[in-house]
């Protein structure tokens, strides 16, 4: 008995087949499968000598006051780049944000030609630099409402030295 044509066709479709997803599945080992190692890529930590190691004493971070007396008003002018998109620090020259010339001693809020959100009535009669540490760490927090969309500088050195910069500028 002769096989026909389309039987043929068939076999040799099927068999094309299977031997693709053979093929595919050796591929897809090769590029995916992890060999075990004989020994482990990092070394084992012993128990014992890990529970007996006294914990690290908590780093006692240096206060805002001791940060202020080292601050580096260079290091705050770089910093305060991220504060040039909205403040400028000419005499009397606002933006989105009011001139920050002077701003350490002036009084908050104290701008007659600026528009304030009102966010920043009760925070205080002063920018002082304790006032503008907590002010700049999370302005949303110190005065809610505000109109400042700026996050907050976490980095206390970092508040420090900005703040050191805006005092060389005019405070």
């Amino acid at each position: 008995m002769a096989k026909s044509p389309s039987f043929t066709k068939l076999a040799g479709a099927s068999s094309g087949a299977l031997l693709l997803l053979v093929l595919i599945n050796i591929g897809g080992r090769a590029l995916y499968e992890r060999p075990v190692l004989d020994v482990p890529s990092y070394p084992p930590v012993d128990e014992s000598e890990a529970s007996a190691e006294p914990a690290d004493e908590p780093v006692e971070e240096p206060s805002f006051e001791e940060l202020l007396a080292q601050a580096d008003p260079q290091a705050g002018e770089r910093v305060f780049k991220e504060c040039r998109a909205c403040h400028k620090t000419e005499p009397g020259v606002h933006s989105v944000g009011p001139s920050l010339y002077g701003v350490v001693g002036r009084a908050v809020a104290s701008f007659d030609d600026f528009r304030y959100s009102g966010a920043l009535d009760g925070t205080g009669d002063a920018w002082t630099p304790a006032a503008i540490d907590a002010f700049i760490t999370n302005p949303r927090a110190y005065a809610p409402g505000t109109a400042m969309s700026y996050n907050g500088l976490r980095d206390a050195r970092d508040r420090a030295n900005v703040i050191a910069y805006l005092e060389s500028i005019g405070g």
